[in-house]
Order: C-alpha cells, then structure tokens, then sequence
C-alpha cells in the first residue's frame, strides 16, 4: 500500500498530501453518482485548458477522497469555476495569494453533511475537506497549476488545499445568498468566489446595527494594504451568527448592510497620497475628482462589488471579511450553478 501511495506522488498528480487510489471500482462507483455520460465534456480547465470529462473528474473526485453523493456538487463546481467570468486562468498565475472558495447553499448541504456552523474554515468535516480538495485537484491536473511551475503565489495561503464552506442558511435573519442571486430556496448551488484567507474579526461589545457593521467594516479598512482606497474588486463578508442576530434586531436588512460598508468606510484622499507610512493605491490618481485632497474615497467600491453570507457558530461574536482578487475585465466576479440532483 505505500508503494501504491509513493507512486502517485512520483506521478506528480497531488497537492502535497497523499490521495486516494484511483482503482477503477472507485471511479466507477463516483460515475454511479451522475447521469451524465463518461465522455461528456464539462469544461476545460484554465490555464492549459485540459478536458474535463466526467470520467476524468470522478478520478480527481476519488483521489481528494469524496464520497460518490458528493460528485453532483464537484461537477457542478468545476462549471463554475471555469466559467470565463471566473477568471480561472488568472488566479492560477497570480502572484496573489488567492484561492477559489467553494459556498454552498441549499438542502444538499444538510444531505451531505457540509459544515456552515462552528469551525465552518476548518478540520474535521469530510464533505468539506474533500470537495474543496477535489478543485485543487482538478486545477493541477487537468489544469496544469502546479506549484512554482504555474503557480506563482508568492506566499499562498492554506485554502490552496481546500476551500470549502456552506452558508448556515438556519441561523441566518436574510435570504440566503443562492436566493439573492437568482436561484429558488429549495434549490442547492455552489458559488464560487476567488479569495484570500479569512479576516477573523472580534467583536464582543457592539450591540447596535450602526455600530456593529462600522466596527466589521473598520476592522477591514487594512486588507490589501491600509491605503487601498478604493479595492479592486469583491469582498466577501461572513457575519457570524451572533453579530447577524444584533444587526437584524435593528431591522436591517442584508442590502443596508452592504449599503453602510460603502458609505461609511471612506478616508479623505489626502490621507491616502504617499508618505512615510506608505505609497498610495495604484487607483487614487484615476479617481480622485474636482473635490480634491478633501474628497472622500470608499475602500468597497460599490455595492455590487460586497457579498455577504451568515456561517459560523452560533456561540461567539466573530465575523470574518474574505478579501477579493481584483476586479474589473481582467478580474473575476463570483460565479454561482446550480446542483444537479
């Protein structure tokens, strides 16, 4: 068995930690799990555009160790994370340290045991664990995103193992982010959002709306770098179940949430020009307008460009901001698909 370990490691066809052997009964078990044909074309994936037929994902699938019900959301991941809009192929050079995260939403998560509540970043859920792996998996092999080879990250980041979360649609006081962006509540989806490690953010004494969401959002007005006003790009936010509770008791809805970060995290420009605690944001000099130094430049620069999503547990008041990529035509924007069922 070892030397059955050692030799995918020599065929270079893992993310650094053992897989499981892809034996044609696993595979074929993980292809009972989809209707799908064998030879069916799924996407390709970015940057060396390898194919990604069902067969060839059912062997990544057993190999990051999925179980066969967990195939319908591997497939249904990698469609989105292939997606054009995705931008695939840039996050898979990047020097950046971003990771696609993989979100979850609908009754799947509950038939498969996907973790949304506490420790919803970390060990211990198989669900979890393999489905995010499968993706690295997949990027690596039919991708070519080997690390030091494509791969470029300067530092990376752990979610480059796996990257895998639901939303605790149960503990949340809004609409789930699959119904925000389109899809049925009784549906299940996956979102996939090109990210940096979480931001834990800590907050105990908060105890109105107001108060709370400038404290979250104040507490990212460093990511990037303190003076990158505005970012480039999305920011995710995960309220944790607790400081969700405080912000909906004020009556306020997920759009005012977002609303208030845009409007209330801002610095004068003059505050952001270099100096002796550092160089400006490459986009101040194309914003700043006819106000001047005075004017005030958002750090989310719209709306748009925020997601927020309740995770967590449900016992302590944390929140955590997952920082974006970039944005714009050479970025990437989230992707959401639905699950075949």
């Amino acid at each position: 068995m070892a030397d059955d370990i050692e030799r995918w490691f020599e065929r270079g066809v893992t993310d650094g930690l053992p897989v499981v052997p892809p034996t044609r009964e696993r595979v074929e078990r993980m292809l009972g799990a989809t209707g799908r044909p064998r030879d069916g074309l799924v996407a390709e994936v970015p940057p060396n555009y390898g194919r990604a037929t069902v067969e060839k994902l059912a062997v990544n699938a057993v190999m990051a160790g999925c179980r066969p019900d967990y195939f319908p959301v591997v497939l249904a991941m990698v469609e989105a994370a292939c997606d054009p809009g995705f931008n695939l192929h840039g996050q898979s050079g990047t020097t950046n340290a971003t990771s696609p995260l993989v979100i979850v939403n609908g009754p799947v998560r509950a038939r498969l045991g996907i973790n949304c509540a506490a420790g919803v970043f970390g060990p211990g859920f198989r669900a979890n664990a393999t489905i995010g792996r499968a993706l690295r998996l997949v990027m690596i092999n039919l991708g070519g995103t080997r690390a030091g080879e494509i791969s470029m990250s300067t530092l990376g980041h752990p979610g480059r193992y796996t990257y895998c979360i639901g939303e605790h649609e149960e503990a949340s006081p809004w609409e789930p982010l699959h119904v925000e962006r389109g899809h049925r509540a009784e549906q299940s989806t996956v979102t996939v959002f090109s990210g940096e490690g979480p931001f834990i953010v800590n907050d105990h004494l908060s105890r109105s709306a107001p108060q709370l969401v400038a404290s979250l959002g104040w507490s990212a007005a460093g990511v990037w770098n303190h003076k990158s006003f505005p970012l480039y790009g999305h920011t995710l936010w995960v309220i944790g179940p607790e400081h969700a509770r405080t912000i909906a008791a004020d009556g306020w809805s997920k759009a005012q949430v977002k609303r208030y970060l845009h409007e209330t995290i801002r610095r004068p420009a003059r505050e952001l020009a270099p100096g002796p605690d550092g160089a400006e944001t490459g986009r101040l000099k194309d914003l700043v307008g006819a106000a001047g130094p005075d004017e005030l430049i958002p750090k989310f620069p719209s709306v748009e460009e925020l997601l927020v999503v309740v995770a967590g547990g449900t016992a302590g008041r944390f929140s955590a901001v997952v920082p974006g990529w970039m944005g714009g035509e050479i970025g990437s924007r989230p992707i959401t698909r639905p699950i075949d069922s």
